[in-house]
């Protein structure tokens, strides 16, 4: 997965990508106001209205997030011949997004979902819809609309809320045409049957969808275990889970990667998975790697729960957030031994490997570069612990170190393969490995297994011992040396 900062290109290649957006689609109404007094009639609030906003929801709103990252979005759903449907067009109209995707069926409500909120706070949704799959005309009409979507574009959605389009085969059909075009599809999923699904390339569940395919509820810490048992399942490529104020999780067939939450603040999680779906849609259609898409995704997410209702993430608000991130990166991994043994408890119940590895790392050198990448390629999260400065005195002598434990703490950070930094102020970090139990402990080469400190209590509980190969020529204390001659 690239740094944060290597996302920024990936943000300017969404311009113009093509992408078809099939599923059904609502009308969102937002009618805001005060709450100042309780009716006299009945003991409920009484709404001063303000103002009311209107824009497209379901699919609709996976076409503004396209729109609003600068894709072009091609639009095929089912509406009814009545006003909602001439408030969608007039909405699609201002995206600038076509409408002739839109296939009529007389007798049809087309989706609204009125939304009443009091100042930030959603108070009540009321819904007038028709929930049925498409007559035999409109069936036909879907189908050519939606082979016509496809085939211009580079990557493929399907938004299904249940209301009829993607009823019945109109998934699977839809989504082997696309692989005969190799285009890569993305479902936003609904209900229990995901074998209509199969063929897909990333499944993009929430946490109450996922439990529903499984038909059982996910306890905290094991979503891993679920959204695996899904890929399992129903043999899909992959699968990205949006978990609220725990993250996502994305998971192929190789491996299990977490993704934290992005969003310090969360105000509303309306429309967060139609960003999720339409950003990582446009990244891959743009060509970039699956988990490069995720973490784009992720930031995405982050965004547009921080605002109130459903929201959109544009493609500077993208770039201020991956730069501000990308800052703030290597202070969020350095933490204490409480903090640390917390974020492993999370990573465990994440199914994820921990790895372990020390030293004093002042001057850091190629052979310091090795070692911690052999140390990360062994495990899913490499924590470092580090001598602490007075702990660096005493084992290397005065003089020593020549950065204080700060400043070693901001380099290891900054570095993509360490996921911790940890000070202790022992001589050894013995008492961090107990507190941490580490599923491997790595030092370098130039150790006997016997005078690995903890080998044995790694040992103990099952962990591995790994002794990495030392690069040749590289000492932080020959480089001193030739520098004071």
């Amino acid at each position: 997965m690239s740094g944060r900062l290597e996302l920024i290109p990936l943000v300017e290649r969404l311009f113009g990508v093509r992408v078809a957006c099939i599923g059904d689609i609502m009308l969102d109404r937002y009618v805001r106001g005060r709450v100042e007094r309780i009716s006299p009639e009945a003991p409920v609030a009484v709404l001063s209205v303000d103002d009311e906003i209107v824009m497209p929801g379901g699919v609709g709103n996976v076409v503004r997030n396209l729109a609003a990252l600068g894709a072009r979005p091609r639009l095929v759903s089912l509406v009814g011949d009545d006003d909602a449907a001439a408030a969608l067009r007039a909405t699609l109209e201002e995206l600038a997004v076509a409408a002739d995707g839109l296939v009529v069926e007389a007798g049809r409500r087309t989706s609204i979902k009125t939304r009443y909120l009091a100042g930030a706070q959603q108070i009540l949704r009321a819904d007038r819809e028709t929930i049925a799959p498409p007559r035999e005309e409109g069936r036909v009409a879907l189908a050519a609309a939606g082979a016509a979507a496809i085939a211009g574009s580079a990557a493929v959605i399907l938004s299904d809320y249940g209301k009829g389009v993607l009823a019945g085969d109109a998934a699977a059909a839809t989504i082997a045409h696309a692989r005969t075009l190799g285009a890569p599809v993305v479902v936003d999923p609904k209900g229990r049957d995901y074998q209509r699904y199969r063929g897909a390339d990333v499944i993009a569940p929430n946490r109450a969808e996922l439990a529903e395919a499984l038909g059982e509820s996910i306890a905290a810490g094991r979503e891993g275990e679920a959204v695996r048992a899904l890929i399992d399942r129903f043999g899909f490529a992959a699968v990205l889970a949006t978990l609220g104020k725990d993250g996502m999780i994305l998971a192929t067939a190789a491996e299990t990667v977490a993704l934290p939450a992005e969003a310090h603040e969360v105000f509303d999680v309306s429309g967060a998975g139609d960003t999720v779906v339409a950003t990582l849609a446009a990244a891959l259609a743009a060509g970039a790697p699956l988990a490069d898409a995720a973490a784009l995704a992720n930031v995405a997410a982050g965004l547009v729960v921080a605002k109130v209702g459903t929201a959109v993430a544009a493609p500077d608000e993208l770039v201020r957030a991956l730069r501000h991130r990308d800052l703030m990166a290597g202070e969020s991994k350095v933490a204490t031994a409480e903090g640390a043994a917390d974020r492993v408890r999370r990573w465990r119940r994440q199914g994820l490997r921990v790895g372990f590895t020390n030293g004093c790392f002042d001057l850091l050198h190629p052979g310091h570069v090795s070692l911690l990448a052999q140390a990360r390629a062994a495990c899913d999260r490499l924590v470092v612990g580090l001598n602490s400065d007075a702990s660096v005195v005493r084992l290397k002598g005065a003089g020593r170190p020549v950065q204080s434990e700060t400043a070693r703490a901001a380099v290891l950070a900054s570095l993509a393969g360490v996921d911790l930094v940890v000070t202790f102020a022992e001589d050894t970090p013995l008492r961090l490995i107990e507190a941490l139990r580490p599923d491997v402990l790595v030092k370098g080469a130039d150790y006997r297994r016997d005078e690995v400190v903890g080998a044995d209590l790694v040992a103990g509980w099952g962990g591995t011992v790994l002794l990495a190969r030392i690069e040749p020529g590289h000492s932080t204390t020959a480089t001193i040396a030739r520098i004071a001659e």
